[in-house]
């Protein structure tokens, strides 16, 4: 009160706002359900949502995402996260040089100076990391408390961020199910972005009073937010209410379990498989040129040694795994049948043909739908390309097999969370000597996959992990009575059935998802890429 009290000059709009929360105060302290702004020792107890639910329901929230509704307030890792995967990392090693200065010139020029970074060049029309990679680190960083305070609200919900929209604008409303954003604007010059963002009262403040309409005049939004800057103020001057969010609050927040998710998170891009802190990304920029080394030795290692040589000395450099085999003799009855066994499994890499002959310590032909060729260049085992005529590849499905054994992935692509995609029946008229084989990899640094990236780079990310490990699970052969042959069952009985059987042996849950699917959410395309 000193401060207001001393003679000095303070702005209207201040003054007003801090009227409007003292009334509001004052106008809440009678009643019983509904808690005035919370207080730290009130704020842990979400008293205000418990017992208020019938209020809140008729009211429009605006929660400002990275204060409400994230654990974290640090912006840089999802600034890391867009220079990488968007600019590349020599861009990503400019903008973690320059955190420091980040650091030192305050929370609104080091905005502006890793949005100039991240974005400056960068074509608008092609920009989808807001899409594709940014929704799974920002679910992984939603507090369950946080999440639990904004979905209570059963009227409009407002998202507000500090960030670009371009950057949060799926998530929230995808996978969040917000009906609108309020975030900055980047300006654009000939379809590219410039690394500039529109001013604060020209963009956000003007949006939020296009959307709210009417609303204001009858005093029905709730906010939850914080008092960083003038922006948060001005945005906020709206609310009826407002409950403010601490830091020493969201240090006691929980991670969002996965099956709270409002939208299942099932495909997402990018090559970075970790969140990129400032430390963990020194230790990424450290690790590349001794990874570098690392995957020629592991190639070396995977094309040249003999399974008995390379499978120690490749668990020796980091790429661990563990085998589980249903069979107490791997050549079962291959005196008693024709033709070769066709292992169907699952797929996490383009490895997995590899693990799986590693595992059973014999060569075996993969069948493959768009490997690179690079990739099948210099892969260690033999491969051969489908060419999508169904019966142009089950001729040439049959021959291989009367050649030898087989392997085959009938999701058509890679998956790299815990859910199965469709699998394709191709497989199940051709053979009845099917096992299936579960199959499950995860990786400490790198992704080795790609949707809309370059594929041939998909083998030197995987090997340039500093460890990862394979998990595989050889089940029992698939018994006469359900195959086509032998049972009579249809080809997508049989393709459901050893769907349903890898999906239990991993725990994960079967999807009808496609291949489709995947690149029509994630490269804009029907999954028909290059190869190159």
């Amino acid at each position: 009160m000193s401060k207001i009290m001393d003679g000095k000059q303070h702005s209207p709009k201040a003054f007003l706002f801090l009227q409007k929360i003292m009334v509001t105060k004052i106008k809440y302290t009678s009643r019983e359900n509904l808690a005035t702004p919370m207080r730290h020792s009130q704020f842990n107890k979400y008293s205000f949502l418990a017992n208020g639910v019938e209020i809140l329901s008729k009211k429009t929230l605006m929660f400002h995402m990275e204060e409400a509704l994230l654990k974290s307030s640090s912006l840089f890792p999802y600034f890391l996260l867009v220079a990488f995967e968007a600019g590349g990392p020599l861009r990503a090693f400019v903008l973690f040089l320059l955190y420091p200065i980040i650091c030192l010139v305050g929370k609104e020029w080091g905005l502006k100076i890793m949005v100039f970074v991240c974005f400056v060049g960068l074509k608008e029309e092609s920009f989808s990391i807001g899409k594709t990679v940014l929704p799974k680190f920002f679910l992984e960083d939603v507090g369950t408390e946080g999440f639990d305070m904004v979905m209570k609200c059963g009227g409009r919900k407002i998202g507000v961020t500090d960030m670009p929209r371009v950057m949060v604008d799926c998530f929230l409303k995808d996978y969040l199910r917000v009906e609108a954003v309020v975030g900055r604007e980047l300006k654009v010059v000939c379809g590219h972005f410039i690394g500039l963002m529109e001013e604060k009262e020209s963009s956000a403040f003007l949006e939020l009073k296009e959307i709210l309409g009417e609303e204001r005049m009858d005093s029905s939004v709730i906010g939850i937010g914080c008092f960083h800057n003038s922006l948060d103020q001005q945005l906020f001057s709206y609310c009826e209410v407002l409950y403010m969010v601490s830091e020493a609050d969201k240090k006691n927040w929980r991670a969002l379990p996965r099956a709270k998710y409002p939208r299942p998170l099932i495909f997402h891009d990018g090559r970075l498989a970790f969140r990129p802190t400032p430390i963990a990304t020194l230790f990424m920029f450290m690790w590349i040129p001794f990874g570098i080394f690392l995957l020629f030795a592991r190639a070396t290692a995977f094309y040249l040694l003999p399974y008995k040589l390379s499978v120690p000395f490749l668990c020796f450099t980091g790429l661990k795994g563990t085998l589980i085999s249903s069979f107490p003799d791997r050549a079962y009855d291959h005196e008693q049948k024709q033709g070769g066994v066709l292992y169907v499994c699952n797929h996490r890499t383009l490895l997995d043909p590899i693990y799986i002959s590693m595992g059973l310590g014999q060569p075996l032909t993969a069948v493959t739908y768009s490997l690179s060729r690079v990739s099948e260049l210099f892969a260690p085992i033999k491969t051969v390309r489908l060419t999508r005529n169904k019966e142009k590849d089950s001729k040439m499905i049959e021959k291989q097999l009367k050649q030898g054994d087989l392997v085959i992935c009938p999701e058509g692509t890679t998956c790299r969370e815990p859910y199965l995609l469709r699998f394709s029946p191709l497989f199940a008229e051709i053979s009845d000597e099917i096992v299936p084989v579960a199959i499950d990899f995860q990786v400490s640094m790198f992704y080795g996959t790609t949707a809309s990236g370059y594929k041939y780079l998909d083998p030197l990310f995987l090997l340039m992990n500093p460890t990862s490990h394979c998990s595989l699970r050889i089940l029992g052969k698939l018994p006469k009575s359900f195959t086509c042959q032998g049972g009579g069952k249809s080809k997508f009985e049989v393709a459901n059935h050893v769907q349903s059987q890898i999906a239990e042996a991993l725990n994960f849950q079967c999807t009808s998802l496609t291949r489709k699917d995947k690149y029509i959410m994630l490269a804009g395309n029907e999954g028909i890429v290059s190869t190159i």
